[in-house]
């Protein structure tokens, strides 16, 4: 059902681009705003795992250096049919995880000091077993992808606003009103359909860990640590744009605004609640 619900999302971010490409610019608007978009997936694929890794200092580990970790790993890429991703440490006392990499080829995990010094092993094994989900029904791609489009489409929408503030119209002769009204709402929209998308991926991976480790409990454990401990910690390099890429979000701790709104991750609770039903399948 969720790999339903992420193509009919990622069909309707889609189809919203190619709306606002009728509406702004007609055909030359719409290549420009292509050609734009080609450049981003081109960028993001073969360099945002480099750029996302090194912006949160991590650091590449051996096996002799972190023989636990490598250990469990090991033991999760042999379930899961899966090579061995690199693996890197975060310096950061707030407990998180992420994984990155354009394909299980060249995928990495990064974990921070604070979950490991915080979770056992089992439910240190729970959370690289989401991680290794997320790589092997390849969320790093289809989420750069969705990211990449919603870019897209701020990028176009900002084209239609500086025709409208000029009071000019497009080659469809829309009304600079209607362009303004469009290009505050459909930002909005297409960031709406973004965190949708991630949302729906995070159940994938919760549901995946659990069918790998063979132990639901571990990961809802881990959830319940992860979030108890997210409320009152935010680590120090989070950003918005990479805030999807953990398994809890690294927001969480921050007092409720507008933009918190549009959560990358469902609530713990309910994750948890849909682990506990997988006990019983």
């Amino acid at each position: 059902m969720e790999v339903v619900k992420t193509v009919i999302l990622m069909v309707a971010l889609t189809l919203l681009m190619v709306f606002i490409g009728n509406i702004f610019g007609g055909t030359q608007g719409m290549v420009i705003a292509l050609i734009i978009a080609i450049g981003m997936n081109f960028f993001s694929y073969f360099f945002s795992d480099k750029m996302v890794l090194r912006h949160y200092r991590a650091i590449p580990v051996t096996k002799n250096e972190a023989s636990g970790l490598y250990a469990i790993t090991e033991r999760l890429c042999k379930k899961a049919n899966l090579p061995m991703p690199k693996i890197y440490i975060i310096r950061d006392k707030t407990p998180n995880a992420f994984a990155t990499g354009r394909n299980p080829s060249n995928a990495a995990v990064a974990v921070t000091e604070g979950l490991l010094e915080l979770l056992d092993e089992d439910e240190v094994e729970g959370v690289l077993a989401h991680e290794l989900s997320h790589v092997r029904h390849y969320d790093i791609l289809i989420g750069t992808i969705a990211a990449t489009i919603a870019g897209a489409i701020a990028i176009m929408a900002n084209m239609m606003q500086f025709g409208a503030m000029f009071g000019s119209r497009n080659e469809r002769g829309t009304n600079p009103i209607i362009m303004l009204v469009m290009a505050l709402l459909l930002p909005i929209a297409a960031s709406i359909i973004q965190m949708a998308i991630s949302r729906n991926r995070e159940y994938m991976a919760d549901e995946g860990a659990a069918r790998i480790t063979g132990h639901p409990e571990w990961l809802q454990r881990a959830l319940m640590k992860l979030d108890s401990y997210s409320k009152r910690s935010t680590m120090q390099a989070a950003t918005p744009e990479t805030a999807h890429m953990f398994i809890v979000n690294p927001f969480a701790g921050k007092k409720v605004d507008f933009a918190s709104l549009f959560s990358t991750h469902p609530s713990t609770q309910d994750r948890i609640a849909r682990l506990e039903k997988l006990k019983y399948t």
